[in-house]
């Protein structure tokens, strides 16, 4: 599914109503648009280990070998060994595709690491996955969490996969 980042009647870097419903109810990838049209030649992944953010670079590798982008795995850990061995499922998956890749694990709250990364690196698009968060045994909405804080941020085409 495909988005902008906000109507006519929403200012400033506020993501749309209609916007922050659509990525916390979709069952399907959602790209938010950015505001300038994006290469994807250097492609930040927001990288836990979860299954969504293991879709989600699934989803970036995708791009990668079309675009011929280099990703840049991006992972925040207070404890590099530990943060290591977590960028290492995704550096085994983009080298077995011969995708070009670089890892960052560095300290700090997953959000500000991702933004700190992809400003320095300078990326043209974010993948990263969203949450599911479960009450009483059921699925319940999906909580974006840091990738929504980086698309207030950002003009950049975010895909949130869930």
């Amino acid at each position: 599914m495909l988005v902008g980042r906000r109507g006519v009647t929403t200012k400033g870097g506020a993501l749309g109503p209609t916007v922050t419903s659509l990525i916390r109810i979709a069952e399907r990838c959602v790209i938010v648009c950015g505001g300038l049209p994006s290469p994807m030649q250097s492609i930040a992944v927001a990288f836990d280990g979860h299954d969504t953010s293991r879709r989600a670079l699934e989803r970036a590798m995708q791009f990668a070998t079309v675009a011929e982008s280099t990703v840049h795995i991006i992972h925040a850990s207070d404890d590099r060994e530990a943060g290591l061995k977590v960028v290492g499922v995704a550096e085994a998956t983009l080298s077995m595709q011969r995708v070009a890749f670089v890892t960052h694990v560095e300290a700090g709250k997953p959000g500000e690491v991702v933004a700190r990364v992809m400003q320095r690196t300078r990326c043209d698009s974010l993948f990263a996955g969203a949450h599911m968060s479960h009450e009483e045994g059921r699925p319940s909405a999906v909580v974006v969490s840091h990738a929504e804080e980086i698309l207030r941020h950002t003009d950049i085409p975010v895909v949130i996969q869930p």
